[in-house]
């Protein structure tokens, strides 16, 4: 692939990652090639996983759906052979966990997870990710409100940036 192949495919990325639901005539009007070329560039990284999958932002806030959001500090032993992998896929095989990422600094793992209440998720932290054998520690945190999530802002604020006239 060459210089210009790979600006194209990284701006296709970036026009998806920003807003998946353009068609495919939108996104080749916005790089300036074919339909057929921008389907066949989707469809090859779709292929290869580069494109992992497509998500919906949801404001749960603006829903009567009752939704806890945990960020879960955890310090952990690595396996030998197999470095922090093999646990951060156990974890992350957890219906609960919806995002798991490897850390630097005073802790090994990242682990975001969702449940219905505070108790669910002190019951997760306590009955499934603790007693994992390579955990050493964990620390939660809970969300009290988002502000933005994957380059998305939840609350616009409605301000009127019109001078004031006086006659």
């Amino acid at each position: 692939m060459d210089k210009k192949d790979l600006s194209v495919t990284e701006e296709i990325l970036e026009i998806l990652e920003n807003n998946s639901k353009y068609t495919i005539e939108q996104i080749a009007v916005m790089v300036n090639r074919s339909v057929e070329e921008v389907k066949e560039i989707i469809s090859k990284l779709e292929n290869e996983n580069v494109i992992a999958g497509y998500k919906t932002i949801v404001d749960w806030d603006k829903t009567p759906k009752e939704t806890v959001t945990a960020l879960i500090e955890v310090k952990v032993t690595p396996q030998r052979g197999e470095g922090f992998d093999k646990v951060a896929e156990r974890i992350s095989r957890y219906p609960q966990v919806k995002a798991c990422y490897l850390m630097s600094g005073g802790f090994d793992l990242t682990v975001i997870i969702e449940g219905k209440s505070l108790r669910e998720v002190a019951n997760f932290v306590a009955e499934k990710l603790a007693p994992l054998e390579s955990v050493v520690s964990t620390s939660t945190h809970f969300v009290l409100k988002k502000y933005k999530e994957n380059g998305t802002i939840f609350e616009k604020a409605d301000t009127d940036d019109r001078e004031v006239v006086v006659l």
